[in-house]
């Protein structure tokens, strides 16, 4: 399992590959692959929206994200699981989180990713400034999923 929160761009789909051929080893021990990757869209309850600054509590953070993923470990039979999520300014466009989980079947890649994302979205000490022209805002709740 990977839990890692960082301050700069990363490209979700690079990650991913890495995370397997570093972690995994691409052996063939799975055969699904769940993937969720969020990013950072120009709009929100009817604004555009030019950036984002995420905030997070260092250390209760991660310890939540990593609790979560030891969950999902123990509940569904995965193999492995990555949380990979982005603090600091942030551009439409760019990716802000990436979640994925890796097991023999789909069914259970499927609900652990999901469960990840889910948790990781309303529960997660994460919080959200948006700009939107001159004006900046927090944002108090999150969109449905």
């Amino acid at each position: 399992m990977q839990v890692e929160i960082r301050s700069e761009a990363f490209d979700p789909w690079h990650e991913l590959r890495r995370f397997e051929s570093e972690v995994l080893g691409c052996d063939g021990s799975f055969g699904a692959t769940a993937v969720f990757v969020g990013t950072m869209r120009d709009f929100n309850d009817g604004a555009q929206v030019s950036g984002m600054t995420l905030d997070y509590y260092p250390g209760m953070t991660e310890r939540h994200l990593q609790r979560i993923g030891e969950e999902a470990l123990a509940r569904w039979p995965i193999d492995q699981c990555l949380l990979l999520h982005r603090v600091g300014d942030i551009e439409p466009g760019e990716a802000i989180v990436v979640v994925a989980a890796w097991s023999a079947h789909r069914g259970a890649a499927f609900d652990a990713c999901r469960f990840l994302i889910e948790d990781l979205k309303s529960r997660a000490p994460f919080w959200k400034k948006e700009r939107a022209g001159d004006d900046e805002r927090w944002v108090s709740h999150n969109t449905p999923g």
